[in-house]
């Protein structure tokens, strides 16, 4: 990393906080209440709130009952992540609920016990302003806790990873993934001890890792999980860089770092918007700032999909090189595959589409008959199921067609119940062989009615471990 090319501190809020970020907006920004409201308004997604409590009188009334077994609290204008307390039931359900809210306990991320007097001194501290930007008094608020998706699960000691994404003038200029550890005592904070993940903006891949404490170094794995943290895919990558720049135009701030979460079931949501986001960012991807940021300054740019491309084009080729040196294959957004049939017998060449924000596999229906999987479509079309039925209904017909399809073919492996806005379906999964990047795969996917879509294959992340996604790359 050159020294000219470094961006310091002085620099960035002479140049790009005080010549682009309003005061007003900074003001807005850094009341997080306010901030979700506009991010809620504008259809970006962000943790739901249960309630703010603004005064003791409030901390009186408050009908503590409404909030769910696990939440967050968080002070309405805390910064570094101080005074965030992140929460879960130490009891089953039913033992939790049943008691009266001063006997419940809570635990911390670190399985500390939380008591419920333990949480009213926590909420009177933040009131008092202990937490806040000035050490004005505050307000203290309650938060949907994120539940940590899957594909992440084994890059975590314990708690939630968020990804930094700096944002100028509507284009994406660095990231980092940010790891909790133990030593961080589960909080995704460098200061505090979690992992610096540098990120490559055109792929989503990890390029770099470091910590800042006890003292800055760089790390291949993850200290507590022993997990290699270079040359994996973050999921969900260009739904992360849209949103990004989404929340910047919603803030009015023209440079402003964006903390976004992968949540198991809702996908990336915005956590908070930084109108001073700090530097380490430069260290953790052993690139500066400052030259990106000359880069795209002043640049026209149309629409949020423009400002993603404009920064993959960038800024992701010399990231990109360094994973093909260190011997990763690299897949592009749409690859040639070779699909066997069910007999093995004959191959099917098709161009299929690599979608990092997919779990898993997916064939079309048109292309499963073709493979000669027309019975079990078939079998599966004869049930006609309401969207009425109760989840057990449901999965006692899955049960009793995945008896069926396995009867007349070796290569089901399950088949499960589907609710969307198409309704209640059932959909199989067989063991599939197919060829990408001259590799064969023998994998467990899914059978989907994909007919209105361009791409017959859906090739998901548990079949592209190992390799590099470069959405610029294509067939």
């Amino acid at each position: 990393m050159r020294a000219t090319d470094i961006l310091g501190m002085n620099e960035r809020n002479l140049r790009y906080i005080r010549v682009y970020n309003r005061r007003d907006d900074i003001r807005v920004v850094d009341d997080k209440l306010a901030t979700k409201e506009i991010l809620r308004k504008t259809g970006i997604k962000t943790p739901r709130v249960y309630g703010a409590i603004q005064t003791s009188r409030d901390l009186k009334t408050f009908d503590w009952n409404k909030l769910p077994m696990s939440f967050v609290v968080k002070p309405d204008h805390g910064f570094g992540g101080e005074g965030v307390m992140v929460l879960r039931a130490s009891e089953k359900k039913k033992e939790f609920m049943q008691k009266t809210i001063d006997k419940r306990v809570w635990l911390k991320s670190d399985n500390e016990d939380v008591t419920f007097e333990n949480l009213k001194s926590h909420i009177l501290d933040t009131l008092d302003g202990r937490f806040s930007l000035a050490g004005i008094p505050d307000v203290a608020f309650f938060e949907r806790k994120i539940i940590l998706h899957p594909l992440l699960k084994k890059y975590v000691y314990k708690g939630i990873p968020d990804v930094r994404v700096i944002v100028f003038n509507k284009i994406p200029v660095m990231s980092m993934l940010r790891l909790p550890t133990k030593l961080s005592k589960g909080k995704a904070n460098l200061a505090q001890g979690a992992v610096g993940v540098g990120v490559d903006i055109a792929t989503g891949v990890s390029t770099h890792a470091i910590v800042k404490v006890p003292k800055r170094s760089e790390v291949i794995t993850h200290p507590d999980t022993g997990q290699k943290l270079v040359g994996f895919q973050v999921p969900f990558w260009d739904e992360i860089l849209k949103m990004s720049i989404e929340a910047q135009q919603a803030s009015g701030l023209g440079f402003i770092g964006v903390d976004i979460a992968i949540d198991r079931t809702f996908g990336p949501e915005i956590l908070e918007l930084n109108a001073r986001p700090g530097l380490e960012i430069q260290n953790a991807n052993l690139l500066g700032l400052a030259r990106r940021l000359e880069r795209v300054s002043g640049l026209a740019i149309r629409t949020v999909d423009h400002g993603v491309r404009i920064a993959k084009e960038l800024f992701g080729a010399v990231s990109t090189k360094k994973a093909e040196v260190l011997g990763r294959k690299v897949l592009g957004s749409i690859e040639k595959v070779k699909v066997l049939s069910k007999n093995g017998k004959s191959t099917f060449e098709i161009l299929a589409k690599v979608d990092t924000g997919a779990a898993s596999t997916s064939i079309d229906f048109v292309l499963a008959k073709k493979l000669g999987y027309g019975d079990l479509l078939d079998l599966i079309n004869d049930y006609k199921l309401d969207s009425k039925m109760t989840d057990t209904q449901a999965e006692k017909a899955a049960k009793k067609a995945e008896k069926e399809l396995k009867a007349l073919s070796a290569d089901v492996e399950k088949v499960n119940y589907v609710r969307s806005a198409h309704g209640l379906t059932l959909r199989p999964y067989i063991k599939l062989a197919f060829f990408v990047a001259g590799e064969k795969k023998i994998s467990i996917v899914n059978l989907s009615e994909r007919g209105l879509l361009k791409y017959q294959m859906i090739i998901g992340m548990k079949d592209i471990k190992g390799y590099l996604v470069n959405v610029e790359k294509k067939h």
